[in-house]
This record gives structure tokens, C-alpha cells and sequence, in this order.
């Protein structure tokens, strides 16, 4: 624990953890869009007919699936293949589904369904950026750990 988390106070003026928590949450969210998007479209292309709570629910998992395997691309780099995939795992996954929640919710109220369309696509992804931006910031803030 950080002197900071043990004091209680953060502070939420630091420009530089902002750049950070920002590219760590643009990472976060190209890995939770490939496979959540992959998966409304795939559906919403072939028509195959599935409640949309299961679909939005097979989005989400595959949203988690892909941003956890894009980060584990991203950090095997810096170590072994298994300590940066249970890394990508632990490091990542509250801002993950709080992303991936936030996104197919803006989807449900905006297009009734898991539908992606021209207008609804840049609402779900500012959406789904921002969600998770403070806790990312907290993370780097607090605890010193990154969330990309």
C-alpha cells in the first residue's frame, strides 16, 4: 500500500495519471470491443434468433475474453506467457466489466436490442470509456497498478 492509500487521499488533479489511466483505458476498451462488437454483429448479421439478454450476456463474455487476451499480448513482453495472462486477469477485470455493463446498457436503451448501429456505436464507446476512467485512475493513484 501506497503512502497515499494509507492516508486516504487521492489526487484527482494529476494530469500525467489522467494521460496514463486514459491510454490504459483505451487499451482496455479496443480488447472489450473486439469481441463484444464481433458478437452483436455476428448475430445481428446471420439473424439467428436469441433472446437478447443472451446475447448481450455472450457479448460481455467475449468482451472479457478478447480485452484479457489483447492484454496478455500487450504484457508478455515484459514476462512469461503465464504470469501475463493471470496479470491481464487480476489487473483489469472490475474495469473491464464495469466497461463491458456500460456499454451493452447504452445499447439496450438506445436501440431496445443488441443492435449496433451508425449513431449508437460512438455512444457505447464513449460510454464505455469513461465508466471505468476514474477507477483506473484510482488504481494508479492508490495502488500504483496499472489497468491497460
Amino acid at each position: 500500500m501506497t503512502a497515499i492509500a494509507a492516508r486516504g487521499a487521492i489526487d484527482w488533479r494529476s494530469r500525467h495519471t489522467w494521460r496514463l489511466a486514459s491510454k490504459n483505458t483505451a487499451w482496455c476498451l479496443l480488447g472489450c470491443v473486439i469481441g463484444d462488437f464481433g458478437t452483436i454483429a455476428f448475430f445481428q448479421f446471420t439473424g439467428i434468433p436469441w433472446p437478447t439478454l443472451a446475447i448481450m450476456t455472450l457479448a460481455i463474455v467475449n468482451g472479457l475474453l478478447t480485452s484479457i487476451a489483447l492484454e496478455t499480448v500487450i504484457l508478455v513482453r515484459q514476462m512469461d506467457l503465464r504470469t501475463a495472462c493471470r496479470t491481464a486477469i487480476g489487473m483489469s477485470f472490475i474495469s473491464m466489466i464495469a466497461m463491458e455493463a456500460m456499454m451493452n446498457g447504452v445499447d439496450w436503451m438506445l436501440t431496445g436490442g443488441a443492435k449496433l448501429t451508425w449513431w449508437v456505436v460512438p455512444i457505447m464507446l464513449a460510454a464505455g470509456f469513461v465508466t471505468p476512467l476514474p477507477y483506473n485512475y484510482w488504481r494508479l493513484k492508490a495502488l500504483g497498478r496499472a489497468c491497460h
